[in-house]
């Protein structure tokens, strides 16, 4: 496993646990993983020792480092490799971003391993962003505040990689992933503030003022595709994917769970 110790990646180590798996991830930092005793961690930059002897891969891939994890799995003869892509591949508002994940897409498929692409849609995670304000001055401070999507939880993400790693039958498939629900950035804040028991206010940026704060953290190219899919979001119904239902026998967690699980985060 790569990104064993983000979002989706804590979640699926549990899921593969459970299950009765030997699970070995990367880290760029072993010692401060944290990841359960069972776990076999090896530096990020081994990918050689990360794939001996194991039988699939889940990938959340990182600039520069995929083309290797690539090759490596190739001499390993690995027999399945799951990507955590995203959505924004299929849509050509997306730009940039869209094209980062594709070109990612397009690098395991041609390494002529098995392949499962996993495309979520925006991440419930995501708001976590706006946990200092609404712990400061219970103010929402973003952009484009009637942009609909259909948030995932990370739980749920997780929940369709583990059995695309353990049932056979997903190979050369792309699964789209949303949660169940399509939700304004209003809606959403309204359903936290209801979890948190407060009245919480959502200010909105322009997209001037998204931007510059953006910048801080990732390249123009990214920034701007960013900002130019959400106002595409606008004014629409975001789309929901039965993937999670279909695949894990469950609903998908609601926006209100995720809520009322991080609702710590917030206070």
């Amino acid at each position: 496993m790569t990104g064993a110790t983000g979002n989706v990646g804590r979640h699926l180590v549990s899921l593969l646990l459970q299950a009765g798996e030997q699970v070995r991830a990367t880290s760029r930092d072993p010692g401060r993983a944290d990841l359960p005793g069972e776990v076999e961690v090896i530096r990020t930059d081994l990918p050689r020792a990360a794939l001996q002897g194991a039988d699939s891969a889940f990938l959340f891939p990182a600039a520069g480092q995929v083309r290797g994890f690539l090759d490596e799995a190739v001499k390993a003869r690995l027999r399945h490799v799951v990507l955590l892509s995203a959505q924004a591949v299929t849509m050509k508002e997306a730009g940039a971003l869209g094209k980062v994940h594709a070109e990612y897409e397009r690098a395991v498929a041609g390494s002529g391993l098995p392949w499962t692409f996993l495309r979520p849609g925006a991440f419930m995670a995501n708001d976590l962003r706006w946990a200092p304000n609404v712990k400061n001055d219970g103010v929402v401070r973003t952009p484009f505040a009637e942009a609909a999507t259909a948030p995932i939880d990370e739980r749920d993400i997780a929940a369709v990689a583990a059995r695309t790693l353990l049932d056979d039958g997903h190979a050369g498939q792309a699964y789209e992933l949303t949660g169940p629900a399509s939700l304004t950035t209003v809606e959403r804040v309204q359903i936290l503030g209801e979890v948190l028991g407060r009245d919480l206010r959502l200010e909105e940026l322009s997209p001037e003022q998204a931007r510059e704060q953006l910048l801080t953290q990732a390249p123009a190219a990214l920034v701007d595709s960013r900002l130019a899919l959400f106002a595409s979001f606008v004014g629409r119904t975001a789309d929901v994917s039965p993937v999670v239902r279909e695949l894990t026998g469950r609903a998908p967690h609601t926006y209100a769970d995720w809520a009322a699980r991080n609702a710590a985060a917030f206070r």
